[in-house]
């Protein structure tokens, strides 16, 4: 079986090779696709010398033709940054000169990644539906619930958007209580924009007794992060980038006064890294995870300073992540064992009062039959006025990208919750479209120019 990973030149994509010669897949072939074929190159040298001590390791071959990459995949892993890590760092640098959050997916800078990103995973969906219809597309770019939503207005419900946050906050709370029973979760949400609600073990919700235990709040990141008192307040745990949200200003002043953004810190250790490889070819393996383990341990960093939270648990930078639950998808619609998984889905009715071509992040029934979301209670008013409010945002953005309309763009940035001024969100608007090409692309109407 052919997997297809776009992107394949990124640093993470070793982190699924792993996990598919470390597991029992039935992938025999993965070929890597990027625009940048040194990079495909630095990777490709530590795929081989990871492969090199797995003897049941999968084949690897690299193109920069996109449709030779797709031709005959049963699957498609998508993982493209249009405008690189530079775009990344204008993302979080022009939305911090404005006074507000400067992050790569949540508020203005998931906006403006969106914008740029949209015309390219929509074109990526065209190709799919032409060299390989019958493929699953399971999508990993950011702004992941916006960028499944934009391509399965090509592919249908045949795209699937996946993030490790929901698990990884469900694995937290059951090791604060101590769980190892049959788990069952209620969580409900957009994708960096969701809450647990309930957490069932044997059948029986001990999310009340977490809530109300300090030390065990004291062993989950999101609590610490954001409050014990005020996860409380709400009943729920909050996905770790409500952060952003409940705790806005505290976040900003956190990433104004680090010495770099993230987007700037992954740069600098991303061009070490592929200038190293390049150097030294045979040393691929060795220094991608040294540079591996600054990444993970710096993740979120500022903002864990700043609200006293502390290192991250071992435990959490241990688990698998992002390319466990692909592999887990993966397995399911192939005919594996059916589960319960948190997937990015089209909505249908399963979250009340979001339209029902939304992406939403809940609980999925997923197997051969393909992914079915489960049904959620009712929202209180506080959670589903902030989800409407940023899934319109979601699709002002799609629909700007789309039809490459200023007053879209400037309307999704204005109605953002986390952008306080019309005036704020003009200086946004023109701060982005004169520093970010892909940007200024898709406005001036030439949509797909640095396509793939």
């Amino acid at each position: 079986m052919r997997l297809t990973i776009l992107g394949g030149g990124g640093f993470r994509v070793p982190l699924v090779f792993q996990a598919l010669a470390d597991g029992a897949s039935p992938v025999t072939e993965v070929v890597l696709h990027d625009v940048s074929a040194s990079r495909l190159a630095a990777i490709r040298a530590v795929l081989e010398q990871m492969a090199a001590e797995r003897p049941g390791a999968p084949a690897v071959r690299v193109t920069t033709d996109v449709d030779e990459a797709l031709a005959g995949a049963r699957f498609v892993f998508s993982a493209i940054r249009v405008d690189g890590l530079d775009g990344r760092t204008v993302d979080e640098r022009v939305a911090l000169s404005c006074g507000v959050l400067g992050q790569e997916t949540t508020g203005p800078g998931g906006i403006a990644y969106g914008l740029r990103t949209v015309p390219v995973a929509v074109h990526v969906a065209e190709r799919v539906a032409a060299v390989a219809p019958g493929a699953w597309v399971i999508n990993f770019t950011n702004p992941a619930g916006m960028i499944t939503e934009a391509m399965q207005e090509v592919l249908g419900e045949r795209v699937v958007g996946i993030c490790d946050s929901p698990v990884g906050l469900v694995h937290r709370a059951a090791r604060a209580l101590g769980a190892s029973g049959d788990l069952a979760v209620d969580y409900v949400g957009l994708n960096h924009l969701g809450w647990l609600r309930r957490l069932r073990v044997d059948g029986v919700d001990r999310l009340p007794e977490l809530l109300a235990d300090d030390a065990a709040l004291a062993g989950i990141e999101e609590a610490r992060l954001i409050g014990a008192d005020w996860v409380r307040s709400i009943g729920a745990l909050p996905n770790e980038y409500l952060y952003y949200y409940y705790c806005t200003r505290e976040a900003i002043a956190a990433i104004t006064s680090a010495p770099s953004t993230r987007g700037e810190f992954l740069l600098g250790q991303q061009e070490q890294f592929y200038a190293d490889v390049a150097g030294d070819p045979q040393g691929a393996w060795r220094r991608w995870r040294q540079v591996r383990d600054e990444r993970d341990a710096s993740y979120m960093a500022e903002s864990r300073e700043a609200s006293g939270a502390g290192e991250r648990e071992a435990a959490d930078v241990a688990a698998g992540g992002y390319q466990q639950v692909a592999l887990e998808l993966m397995g399911a619609l192939s005919g594996g064992t059916s589960r319960t998984m948190i997937l990015n889905v089209r909505n249908g009715s399963a979250v009340p009062g979001l339209p029902a071509e939304a992406v939403v992040e809940v609980p999925c029934l997923v197997g051969a039959h393909g992914v079915t979301p489960l049904a959620t209670a009712p929202l209180p008013g506080s959670m589903l006025g902030l989800l409407q409010q940023v899934k319109a945002v979601e699709q002002d953005t799609i629909a700007a990208a789309r039809t490459g309309s200023s007053a879209l763009a400037l309307r999704a940035f204005a109605q953002h919750p986390l952008v306080d001024s019309v005036q704020v969100a003009k200086q946004l608007l023109a701060g982005y479209r004169a520093q970010l090409p892909g940007v200024a692309a898709v406005l001036d109407g030439d949509l797909i120019n640095q396509i793939i």
